[in-house]
């Protein structure tokens, strides 16, 4: 099994950044792709970005291209997610979430472990 502890969330006005961090532990966190979402108020729980298992392959979605990096330390076992020139529409509950089995995603139901999640508000 795997745990998943996402920090980093906070309060930030916009234009600003935060890096969030998801570290992991009882698994072999370099066998595992993970991956970033989100959920807002009232809203369905939305992809962010993800990254292999060795980080050479990259997925964002389009609204935070140019803007978010994911990145991870496998000698750390950690997953970032640098949030950079952040807008209120990107205020929501971040997760970070570890797929064990299938390759890359960038959909919920193929990710099988999540953590508790970060607040992350931007404000105007």
């Amino acid at each position: 099994q795997v745990q998943l502890v996402e920090s980093g969330g906070g309060l930030v006005q916009a234009g600003g950044s935060l890096r969030l961090s998801c570290a992991a532990s009882g698994g072999t966190f370099s066998s595992y792709a993970m991956g970033w979402f989100r959920q807002a108020p009232g809203k369905e729980r939305e992809f962010v970005a993800s990254i292999s298992k060795t980080g050479g392959s990259t997925y964002y979605r389009d609204s935070v291209k140019g803007r978010f990096t994911i990145s991870r330390d496998n000698a750390k076992n950690t997953v970032f997610l640098q949030m950079n020139s952040l807008k209120p529409e990107d205020t929501g509950v971040y997760y970070c979430a570890a797929e064990t089995f299938a390759t890359v995603s960038t959909v919920i139901p193929d990710y099988d472990y999540w953590g508790q999640g970060t607040q992350v508000t931007v404000s105007s």
